[in-house]
């Protein structure tokens, strides 16, 4: 590591028994006075070597799945609650970390923190692994003394966000497989048996009928471009993955994914649900409301929320309430600023939010069983009549052979 920081792992005597970790220090002597001075008796103290396996993984990504991040602010959470120190609880939850980009990152911030950062400065260092909202409450949370009640909350948050994903996501699943088996299907009975076919009914010298001739154009073509096609789809899938996040593409894909039938709705919904929850989370653990909406605005996930989220904050800056600011932007309907107006006269507003929280999940898992419920028959229905209208347009020059009839 850069100025003289390097790894050592320790075994330490704690309560009569012994405990092995990793830790981040100038020399020895440091950190056997950092663990003496958090009422631990070392033992061993060696220097971790930072060549073959270990540089590969100090080196490796740093980026981390949601779920492995929410397990470790979990199992953060309660050891502060339980009285360990923050240092103390963040090397034992890095020897329990489920991947090496997040075990590198909560190494770091470790490191931060036993040099004097705070723990939401040493989490901003980490953008890709802690989300803007989580940095905020954590600083938010040492501001005012109740760190680890935060962490319990962010913890929280984090977890209903991953419902959430699974529901939409294993809702999901079956019709994405279901085209891409039937996509496969197609591409194979295009490029090797119609190809059969053409030979015999080209042996034979009859004129095609007009379906078996657009299969046999279709199946001419795709051999033909087939390939340019396979490298401009892999190429606009890497472009995607590069460019879906830019300001100039959300602007124009975001607002069409609310006006699609069915898709939009859900889509929405998603999204106020996600603002309800961060907004809800934040108020109730003491951030300033101008200073949520202005971080909160991002996790809605959508541009048209976010830019209506920020015309809300210039609002509320220039003294309008809260619940009033929301009723005057139609993208978050009218239940959310009857609830808002109504928590802020009542002195609950997290509460409240909350509930709309709630409601907009359950609005979600129900949508989606709903649309999943209703995909399935016409996925198989438009499955079994796109392979049924090849095998048909295959097998009508033999009809017309053993008839000797003429269909076209």
């Amino acid at each position: 590591m850069a100025g003289g920081i390097k790894t050592y792992e320790y075994t330490v005597l704690a309560q009569g028994s012994t405990l092995t970790g990793k830790i981040d220090g100038p020399d020895q002597q440091t950190v056997a006075r950092h663990l003496r001075e958090n009422g631990l008796t070392p033992i061993a103290i060696d220097e971790v070597s930072r060549t073959g396996l270990n540089m590969e993984i100090s080196f490796g990504s740093k980026r981390a799945k949601s779920k492995d991040v929410a397990v470790a602010m979990r199992q953060l959470a309660t050891m502060v609650n339980a009285g360990l120190s923050l240092f103390n609880s963040l090397n034992a939850i890095i020897e329990q970390a489920a991947s090496p980009g997040l075990t590198s990152v909560l190494r770091e911030v470790a490191a931060d923190v036993e040099t004097g950062s705070s723990l939401g400065e040493a989490m901003s260092q980490h953008p890709k692994v802690f989300s803007p909202v989580t940095i905020a409450m954590i600083k938010a949370g040492e501001a005012g003394g109740f760190l680890d009640n935060v962490l319990i909350s962010v913890a929280e948050q984090m977890e209903s966000e991953l419902r959430l994903r699974r529901a939409i996501v294993s809702a999901m699943v079956y019709p994405v497989v279901v085209l891409c088996f039937a996509a496969v299907i197609v591409v194979i009975m295009l490029l090797f048996i119609v190809p059969v076919f053409e030979d015999i009914f080209s042996s034979v010298g009859k004129e095609l009928p007009l379906p078996t001739l657009i299969l046999v154009k279709l199946s001419a073509f795709l051999k033909i471009a087939g390939l340019p096609l396979l490298a401009a789809l892999v190429l606009g899938v890497i472009w995607w993955t590069n460019h879906k996040n830019d300001r100039a593409v959300r602007q124009k894909i975001d607002p069409i994914k609310l006006k699609l039938p069915i898709i939009g709705g859900l889509a929405q919904k998603v999204a106020l649900a996600r603002l309800s929850r961060s907004i809800a989370t934040m108020s109730a653990v003491g951030v300033p409301i101008v200073q949520t909406l202005e971080i909160v605005g991002e996790t809605a996930g959508n541009i048209v929320v976010s830019e209506a989220v920020e015309r809300v904050k210039a609002q509320v800056m220039n003294g309008i309430g809260l619940g009033k600011a929301i009723a005057a932007e139609p993208i978050f309907g009218t239940m959310i600023a009857h609830m808002v107006a109504v928590g802020e006269e009542a002195g609950a507003l997290d509460q409240m939010l909350d509930k709309v929280a709630e409601f907009y999940d359950d609005e979600v898992t129900a949508a989606t069983q709903s649309i999943t419920s209703i995909i399935e028959p016409v996925l198989i229905a438009v499955v079994g009549a796109v392979v049924g209208s090849i095998l048909i347009a295959l097998y009508l020059p033999i009809f017309q052979l053993t008839t000797g009839t003429t269909l076209e």
